[in-house]
């Protein structure tokens, strides 16, 4: 592979990834732009979209999702470190779908329905023929047909650990089970992450590119994934330590380039137990509805104590070149650890932020 349709130049976007996932210097931070082209690179005939669609997570029709992945990538111009790709994505918990629960459409999102009533009857199978697993694999290698020399096909958000047993136990009750049977959540937690990998190592076999490489909110040259725990605003540090820090641990050993998704403010407690995990590289982070947005300098400290423990730190949805020249000011060289995602409006815009960002 060398250049695709949608990125030309993706060879030497990949080198320049390559490089500064592995903490050589591109004399900026990796930055991820997306413009809309004024028109699309192909002709790819209209498909109306159904009455009952909600949320392009959906299972309703299936044809319709392929007509999205053709459409998705060639109304997009991909400009910085931005790599053109589609995900075979059915709810922000796939695991949880392939494990048992029921996901139901909602404008925007999909609703995974709990699946455990009780611990004595729980069960964390692989099941082959389970619905939601056989449409990913369809639509991912669909996805992986119709992309060939014009975009990857990404992971579909599996998600881990608490979230995911919170998903099927449901969250309140799993906060209650955290508590009165202790034993069975780390039993659990520790049955859903061999699981986690049997999917994933799936997955990776089929999507990875030439290099091995793999794109989960940006592109990296191996196994790359995101891990979480939004659950934990709901509980101590102590317990992160107790339930989720091993988890991590073994995931993120397991992988060769590791993103952790911070959520919200009550999750900052946590920091300490997440910068001690020594496999996760980069943390983005999230402030969450209601709360100040990434560039706020509430967050600064934060992102300070990152870069000090040696890993990097992601901002999606960066916006303002103001805010650009305040962070290159406040983080000086260690800026270039950064990594951002901005949406624009031309090429040309693109290449002014690129001027702004280099050193």
């Amino acid at each position: 592979m060398s250049g695709l349709l949608y990125r030309p130049d993706f060879d030497e976007v990949r080198d320049r990834l390559t490089t500064w996932w592995n903490g050589g210097d591109i004399g900026r931070p990796a930055i991820i732009i997306w413009a809309r082209r004024q028109a699309p690179v192909e002709d790819i005939p209209f498909v109306p979209k159904p009455e009952s669609w909600l949320t392009h997570y959906s299972t309703s029709d299936f044809d319709y999702r392929v007509y999205q992945a053709k459409t998705w990538c060639a109304k997009t111009l991909y400009l910085g470190d931005a790599v053109p790709n589609v995900s075979p994505d059915l709810a922000p918990n796939c695991l949880a779908l392939y494990l048992g629960c029921k996901g139901i459409d909602q404008p925007g999102t999909v609703w995974v329905e709990p699946c455990i009533e009780s611990p004595e009857t729980a069960r964390f199978e692989y099941d082959e023929d389970n619905f939601y697993w056989q449409f990913t694999l369809r639509l991912a290698r669909i996805q992986l047909e119709i992309g060939r020399g014009k975009f990857l096909t990404s992971f579909p958000d599996l998600i881990e650990g608490l979230d995911t047993l919170a998903a099927m136990r449901g969250t309140e009750t799993l906060l209650f089970d955290m508590i009165e049977r202790p034993g069975w959540v780390h039993e659990s937690l520790h049955t859903i992450t061999d699981l986690y990998f049997r999917y994933y190592d799936t997955l990776y076999e089929m999507i990875k590119d030439d290099r091995g490489g793999t794109y989960f909110w940006c592109w990296a040259p191996g196994r790359m994934d995101k891990l979480q725990c939004d659950t934990s605003a709901m509980f101590s540090p102590d317990m992160f330590k107790e339930f989720m820090v091993p988890v991590l641990t073994q995931m993120s050993a397991r992988l060769d380039y590791v993103m952790y998704h911070w959520d919200g403010p009550g999750a900052l407690c946590h920091q300490d137990h997440i910068l001690s995990i020594p496999d996760i590289d980069i943390i983005q982070w999230t402030p969450g509805a209601g709360a100040e947005p990434i560039t706020d300098k509430r967050w600064w400290p934060y992102y300070h104590r990152i870069l000090d423990a040696g890993k990097k730190v992601a901002l999606l949805g960066f916006t303002g070149n103001d805010n650009l020249a305040a962070f290159k000011k406040e983080f000086g060289e260690r800026f270039k650890q950064f990594l951002l995602s901005m949406r624009v409006d031309t090429a040309e815009q693109a290449e002014e932020i690129l001027r702004l960002v280099t050193f």
